[in-house]
């Protein structure tokens, strides 16, 4: 309970890091270091996971202390906390993680309790569950579709504003202007390929308008130029 909200999931795992040490670093040191060499943004492992909204990975060393009156208290264990928000079924979403980044997995886990019980998906599939806590509260954010969905969205929205930016020419040129601006719509209609979920789609974590968007809408609006000579 409190885990979906529509077709998304919000997944929390604490996973409890043993004790101990190698080249004298301790276990959960070596964890930190690991997630701290992780690429960001779409060149992070967790970007190859399908259908994640978000993800975060992070070391738990232990919980704060607010404080009288409340009662002191610590955690038994470091924990390496796990979140994300995704579509689909929790299972199907555990195997596809373990199928795209199961090297990384195995690295990042080795020091955690019981893991080197783990050896396939399905093995994982249990391990994370049994290290699964209920969220007393989840929010989508989304529009609820499946990831390439949205991005496809993303995609389509920046490239009509880019189309609209670059034809505002056209509404100077009365009735000449209206016939092109409408050719050009159709060209930027077929440009997009809006039904194709596999070409012209947003990039994940994009900072900045993609250059395909750029080139696409103004080969749009050169075409027709062209066209209309």
């Amino acid at each position: 309970m409190g885990n979906r909200y529509g077709n998304a999931y919000g997944l929390t795992v604490l996973i409890p890091v043993k004790p101990g040490m190698e080249n004298n670093r301790s276990y959960d040191k070596i964890i930190r270091d690991q997630i701290q060499k992780w690429p960001k943004d779409s060149d992070s492992p967790l970007a190859l996971v399908p259908n994640t909204y978000l993800a975060r990975v992070f070391l738990l060393q232990d919980v704060f202390y607010e404080g009288a009156p409340a009662v002191e208290e610590h955690l038994k264990n470091k924990y390496l906390v796990f979140t994300s928000n995704f579509y689909g079924e929790l299972d199907s979403y555990l195997y596809g993680m373990w199928e795209e980044i199961s090297v990384v997995l195995k690295e990042l886990l080795k020091h955690c309790f019981a893991f080197e019980n783990v050896t396939s998906g399905r093995d994982f599939v249990s391990y994370i569950k049994k290290c699964k806590i209920n969220n007393s509260l989840f929010f989508n954010g989304s529009n609820d579709k499946p990831l390439p969905e949205q991005l496809k969205a993303l995609y389509v929205k920046q490239a009509f504003i880019h189309f609209a930016y670059l034809t505002q020419h056209f509404r100077y040129q009365g009735d000449t202007g209206a016939i092109n601006l409408q050719q050009s719509f159709k060209k930027f209609i077929t440009l997009i390929d809006i039904e194709n979920l596999n070409t012209n789609s947003w990039p994940i974590a994009a900072t900045q308008v993609p250059v395909e968007i750029e080139r696409d809408v103004k080969a749009t609006v050169v075409v027709h130029k062209e066209a209309s000579k």
